[in-house]
């Protein structure tokens, strides 16, 4: 089998020492080549062609958000960034994973990790799931990059009785599902996610009729700057969800990383509930946890929508949603996907109701909403 040839980007000498020696101890793997900074690291991808690089995100000369955009632009690869857990490198990776990096690894101490060995086989499971990423992919995200992000969903220059009116005619919804309900928007995903949730919610109009919760898979102290990049370019209001907050329409409420979200009905209004219990199949917050949480509230019909991600949070709860009360559900597309095992797992149920590429997953909401 040919080894995943990677190159390794990073102004520490020490660091590019240690992340290759972690690297070559995997047989799968070879390094085929270093760089101290962004401009070294471009001219050594178009010299080398690796199949994955890793990218440190505060570099000198170039850093590392600057390189990646130049790259996915003149020549797209597989890009792993690595981030000090700060607030400048979070939401430097936020932006990195919405230019088109794939994933992230955070160093547990800082800019030159000496505990980076506490995150070693995170690295090398990513570096290989990045290396099965196609070209196809790649080029599409790199495209996406040059693109602007619209201000306001198209929808909501639309008033919303005329939008109904044309989703009734275009869709032909049962009476059951179009009755006086209130509805949720329920949205999990992982790998990739940072630059599918820009996709979506930013389509999303200003008065959607629902309230939105995502869970993310991300650790904490990166779902803020998420949050946060997501408000500044949607129409609707986008924040990470805080603990004992009445969900309301025109918000997507995104779990912190760390923590499951729930929900709770109260004196007749539904809140957030964050809490550290065990993680499930290893992630917390959990797309499972939110779902299953979200399946008791008996006042909501429920959109629920599954997008890129490695594994099969989600698919569970989405059996659990199916059976108690009303259901629409949406899956991604293998076309648009970086990883599509979370949609694939979810549409071996049978409970989903659309398979959309990613660009027609927030149209498809608002049909049902």
């Amino acid at each position: 089998m040919e080894k995943i040839k990677v190159l390794v980007i990073d102004d520490s000498a020490f660091m590019r020492k240690l992340i290759t020696d972690f690297l070559s101890e995997d047989t799968r793997i070879t390094v085929i080549g270093t760089a101290r900074n962004g401009e070294d690291g471009i001219k050594k991808v178009k010299e080398l062609a690796p199949d994955v690089v890793t990218l440190d995100v505060e570099m000198p000369v170039l850093d590392g958000l600057s390189a990646l955009k130049r790259m996915m632009a003149e020549h797209p690869v597989p890009v792993l960034m690595l981030s000090s857990i700060t607030k400048v490198g979070a939401e430097s990776t936020i932006q990195a994973m919405q230019a088109g990096a794939i994933d992230f690894i955070t160093k547990p101490s800082g800019s030159i990790s000496l505990d980076l060995y506490k995150v070693k086989q995170e690295l090398i499971e990513k570096i290989i799931l990045a290396s099965n990423v196609k070209r196809k992919t790649l080029i599409n995200l790199s495209n996406e990059g040059k693109k602007t992000i619209p201000s306001q969903s198209s929808y909501s220059k639309m008033e919303p009785s005329e939008e109904k009116e044309k989703v009734v005619q275009k869709i032909g919804f049962s009476d059951k599902w179009m009755k006086p309900m209130k509805k949720v928007v329920v949205i999990g995903t992982s790998t990739g996610g940072p630059r599918a949730l820009q996709k979506v919610l930013t389509s999303l109009p200003s008065d959607i009729e629902a309230p939105i919760l995502v869970v993310q898979h991300m650790p904490a102290g990166f779902t803020r700057s998420l949050a946060n990049r997501l408000n500044t370019l949607s129409a609707i209001t986008v924040k990470e969800a805080e603990h004992g907050e009445i969900i309301r329409n025109g918000v997507a409420y995104i779990a912190p990383g760390g923590l499951h979200l729930k929900v709770k009905t109260a004196g007749g209004h539904t809140a957030i509930v964050l809490d550290e219990a065990a993680p499930l199949n290893g992630h917390r917050p959990s797309v499972d946890v939110m779902f299953e949480s979200v399946s008791e509230l008996k006042a909501y019909a429920k959109i629920a929508v599954i997008m890129t991600g490695m594994g099969s949070d989600g698919t569970e709860g989405l059996k659990k949603l199916a059976r108690q009360g009303y259901l629409k559900a949406i899956a991604e597309s293998q076309e648009t996907c970086i990883v599509f095992g979370m949609p694939k797992t979810a549409i071996a149920t049978n409970y989903i109701d659309d398979i959309q590429k990613v660009d027609q997953i927030a149209e498809t909401i608002m049909k049902y909403v």
